[in-house]
């Protein structure tokens, strides 16, 4: 699919690693206000969508959506005719020089998977395009800086979690000091980067549409004060590693029997099938539903019918870890009391015993304590449900947030109307 027409000479290419993704309705949540701020939008996707079906924020996004060869070897004619078009720009050789200079450093097909994808964008969009804007610090933004240098055009990432702490220091570096400017949602990741390229990286938390928010009635949590009614509780996330599920499922196996509870999950991932069989093993089948990847309607209908979110999130053995998941902030909008770990960015949010109630990460006997206090405290629940939905409401706001990278979108596209014009 190849883009033309003078009305796209001022657009925002965004590249994903994949769209859309049921896991990334804060990637959705911002492209579409970006079109409603007046900015004009073409997303390049590394690969196509897995996910079964996709939430309604999707359906209201009206760009147009490009996909890269996820697999080069898939599509040769398509990357050899992008090859052949770009070689001749005067801009080809010192951005193959850099690419061999990075290949040398990591050499593993990704990273020729990256530089084929970048010449196939190069070439099917460079007179399109007014910035290039990357989601992930990690593959979508090499691919962004590698088109950047083989086109001209000014590029910028926004940073999350994974991607800052799983990309090796140099390329972290390299591409901050390449980019015009890069964000990231959590202040823990923000004065990791700044440390790194100081005065390049804002923080932007990605919020919510707090004016969408619906509230829930307070009966609706106090009418589980009784030990002897259902203790429902939920957590939402991918069953990866990082999200310390393992351990929640140890701390539930020693609630004590006179609490009747039962624990919801929602989420796909690659450890689901692990924690299944150590649910089974804890003697805990029967208390347990996994309900697998939801629509948005289905996570909120999850929200509005749970006494408790539990979010047990870890850092894996190698450095993968949460930033703030929205999931919290979620739960905060539905007023649902949030229990969560000690990680920094979890913590720019749930804020012990104000907003939510914290435990050390890992401590699954903690966990157990924590879940045990809150159950017999309702009113507590309450207080600390209220507090979070204020703050949610006060400081973190996606309006107030986006709008923030609609300017600094707007800017850069001002920076290259004449590069635009003398692109390949």
């Amino acid at each position: 699919m190849k883009i033309t027409g003078n009305q796209l000479k001022t657009s925002i290419a965004i590249v994903l690693k994949g769209y859309p993704r049921l896991s990334e309705t804060f990637i959705a949540q911002e492209i579409l206000s970006l079109e409603k701020g007046g900015l004009s939008v073409i997303i390049i996707s590394l690969r196509k969508p897995t996910d079964p079906h996709t939430h309604p924020v999707h359906e209201k996004i009206k760009a147009p959506v490009l996909y890269l060869p996820e697999y080069l070897f898939k599509e040769p004619i398509r990357v050899l005719r992008s090859w052949w078009q770009v070689r001749s720009n005067p801009r080809y050789q010192s951005a193959r020089r850099i690419w061999l200079r990075h290949l040398i450093r990591d050499f593993s097909p990704n990273r020729v998977r990256r530089w084929g994808q970048a010449l196939v964008l190069a070439a099917e969009f460079s007179k399109e395009i007014g910035h290039i804007y990357a989601h992930f610090l990690h593959t979508p933004a090499s691919v962004a800086h590698y088109t950047s240098m083989l086109t001209g055009h000014t590029w910028s990432v926004s940073s999350h979690a994974k991607d800052i702490w799983l990309t090796p220091n140099w390329e972290k570096t390299e591409k901050l000091e390449s980019c015009s400017w890069s964000v990231t949602c959590t202040n823990y990741g923000y004065r990791h980067l700044n440390d790194l390229v100081p005065g390049k990286t804002h923080l932007s938390y990605h919020g919510l549409d707090t004016k969408q928010l619906s509230l829930i009635n307070y009966s609706n949590i106090l009418r589980h004060s009784d030990q002897g009614n259902l203790l429902r509780l939920l957590s939402v996330g991918r069953a990866v590693k990082k999200k310390g599920f393992s351990v929640l499922l140890e701390a539930l196996s020693k609630i004590p029997k006179n609490i009747n509870w039962h624990w919801t999950h929602i989420g796909g991932g690659s450890e689901l099938e692990k924690l299944r069989k150590l649910s089974s093993k804890l003697g805990l089948t029967e208390k347990i539903t996994w309900k697998g990847a939801q629509s948005q309607k289905g996570v909120f209908d999850a929200y509005e019918n749970s006494d408790l979110f539990i979010m047990p999130s870890i850092i894996a053995t190698d450095g993968d870890r949460d930033g703030l998941p929205n999931v919290l902030m979620e739960a905060a909008s539905k007023k649902v009391c949030c229990i969560a770990t000690d990680l920094p960015g979890i913590t720019e949010f749930i804020r012990h015993d104000y907003t939510g109630w914290i435990v050390p990460s890992k401590n699954s006997r903690e966990l157990t304590r924590s879940i045990i206090r809150l159950s017999q405290d309702p009113a507590k629940r309450v207080r600390l449900a209220e507090s979070a939905h204020k703050l949610l409401v006060r400081h973190f706001s996606h309006a107030e947030n986006v709008q923030y990278i609609i300017e600094l979108l707007k800017s850069d596209l001002d920076t290259n109307e004449d590069v635009i014009q003398d692109s390949i």
